[in-house]
């Protein structure tokens, strides 16, 4: 047994040495506080609900570590992780940000949230209808005006919470120009509807279909 211990001495003396070393340059690292702006990040999310309260796209949080443990490479995966697996009906639910909630690396520890609660709100999926509404950024030339417009589809099918989705009217397109046409004219555009928690079923692409004609003489346009 002596001999096995008294083997290769020199080495383990040298291992032992350096663990030590490691260890003290480690504990012996004074532990600094930063603060940083998280993204939000949602997990099990009820199939048939809606998010339809402001959320916030980031948390601002205040943590410590040491500095190596603190450099933006080490922090650059930190999220908040709110589990959505007791939302199961419409309604509010309070979320607390803290230490199980907050997504840190080894030898970080979370001081505070801000905001450190936050409070949702749920509603029920609906889909539903809308009429398309063609804007114009221009007027016809002089002398013509519009004979027939047509959009195609003439209505989009909306998603999201049901309050948000029973407020929208319907769904504009970009603008088209009309300084320029004087005959038969196609325009691919986009709709929009101005609500970031509604959304559209399929890609909301529009074809505007226009004729126009000339304004006979001694009529007014």
């Amino acid at each position: 047994m002596k001999r096995l211990l008294l083997e290769n001495i020199g080495w383990k003396i040298l291992s032992l040495a350096l663990a030590v070393a490691l260890w003290l340059a480690v504990v012996g690292e004074p532990r600094l506080a930063t603060s940083i702006s998280v993204p939000l990040e949602f997990r099990n999310v009820p199939a048939e609900l809606e998010i339809s309260s402001e959320t916030p796209d980031s948390v601002h949080l205040e943590v410590t570590g040491t500095s190596s443990t603190l450099k933006a490479s080490a922090l650059s995966s930190v999220s908040v992780v709110l589990d959505l697996k007791q939302v199961v009906r419409p309604g509010e639910r309070t979320f607390t940000v803290d230490a199980q909630t907050v997504v840190l690396p080894a030898g970080v520890k979370l001081v505070r949230a801000m905001p450190s609660q936050l409070r949702l709100r749920f509603e029920q999926r609906v889909t539903r209808e809308v009429p398309v509404q063609v804007r114009f950024s221009a007027p016809p030339p002089d002398g013509y005006r519009i004979q027939r417009l047509e959009a195609d589809p003439p209505r989009v099918r909306i998603i999201g919470p049901e309050s948000r989705v029973g407020q929208i009217e319907n769904a504009e397109t970009d603008p088209v120009d009309l300084g320029a046409v004087v005959g038969e004219r196609q325009f691919q555009v986009h709709a929009f509807v101005d609500d970031p928690r509604v959304r559209f079923a399929a890609e909301p692409t529009v074809t505007v279909k226009l004729l126009m004609e000339k304004v006979p003489s001694g009529e007014a346009r």
